[in-house]
């Protein structure tokens, strides 16, 4: 039986004080509405009503449990209030991760566009490596992730992936004109440890090598201390966008021909596509990409067309 239900039916009675006029207004047959006090009666063992010619009054115990009642529905009004503000995606809590690399000034105005236009939803945001994101998006632990290109995407959604040419940072103060990825031959390269993005890390190494840049080490780092300070040795190089603070006594140059390009997208378990707050995450992270970080999307960049490799199918978001 639906407690909730039946309870709205013996409501309805007590305040019109007759079974037609309120089985009119709960848009029931009047025999229903009977048998449906009847079936609450039985079900609690307590008679509701004393019957009449002119009408219904309440007994004793219906009066007792009318004081209940209404609190009851109201609870329950508020109850299916909040069910509904969830599923519109105006409430509730959205698990979202990001990368280390994404900025500062990216994450910043995430967190505040998002708030700002879903006030009622709690972004629950984190930094997580690509390779966890997709260990707890396929788990269900994580609602949305910030994802860089390439990477396995099998069972995932995506937003539009959006992206930036990478330059290099070096030592030095002079010189802002492009460099050839061969001038950088024979020095060491910084670069993330592979296990935070295998796919994207062969891509970078292997896109190097192709266009003459041997390095002399890989190192794994991602501190941005640490980076610097290699930099600063004279001895390595980091790829990173324009927007990266560049440390006194380095300088960041464009590579000719933007053969590095960084992608990073929304991602999300497919299934998800249609919560509200998933998309409004995607949407914002698109939005705040390109104002806070430079980025366009892949499909308006033809350095970017050129660059890109097959990838399974995924169900994003259209652009």
């Amino acid at each position: 039986m639906d407690l909730i239900r039946h309870v709205r039916y013996f409501v309805a009675v007590t305040e019109e004080r007759h079974f037609g006029r309120a089985a009119a207004r709960l848009g029931l047959a009047q025999p229903t509405l009977s048998q449906r006090i009847q079936r609450l009666e039985k079900e609690l063992g307590v008679r509701l009503f004393d019957r009449s010619a002119r009408g219904v009054d309440l007994t004793e115990g219906g009066r007792l449990l009318l004081a209940e009642a209404r609190p009851l529905l109201e609870r329950a009004d508020g109850f299916l209030a909040v069910a509904g503000r969830v599923r519109s995606g105006t409430a509730g809590v959205l698990r979202a991760a990001v990368p280390q690399e994404l900025g500062s000034a990216v994450v910043a105005a995430l967190v505040g566009e998002f708030g700002r236009r879903s006030p009622g939803v709690r972004l629950d945001l984190c930094e997580l490596s690509a390779g966890d994101q997709l260990d707890e998006l396929l788990a269900e632990t994580l609602d949305a992730g910030v994802l860089r290109h390439p990477c396995e995407v099998a069972g995932l959604g995506l937003g539009v992936v959006m992206c930036r040419p990478l330059g290099v940072l070096m030592a030095g103060s002079t010189g802002h004109g492009p460099v050839e990825l061969a001038a950088l031959n024979g020095r060491d390269l910084v670069l993330f440890p592979p296990e935070f993005g295998p796919a994207v890390h062969a891509e970078i190494l292997g896109t190097c090598r192709r266009h003459g840049f041997e390095p002399g080490a890989v190192i794994a780092g991602r501190d941005a201390a640490f980076l610097d300070g290699m930099v600063l040795s004279g001895t390595a190089v980091t790829f990173a966008p324009r927007a990266r603070a560049v440390p006194p006594g380095a300088v960041w140059r464009p590579l000719a021909g933007a053969p590095l390009m960084e992608q990073v997208s929304a991602a999300w378990l497919r299934g998800r596509r249609e919560d509200p707050a998933v998309r409004l995450f995607a949407e914002v992270l698109e939005r705040v990409l390109a104002e806070r970080g430079d980025m366009v999307p892949v499909a308006e960049t033809a350095v970017a067309r050129r660059l890109a490799r097959p990838r399974p199918a995924y169900d994003g978001f259209p652009v």
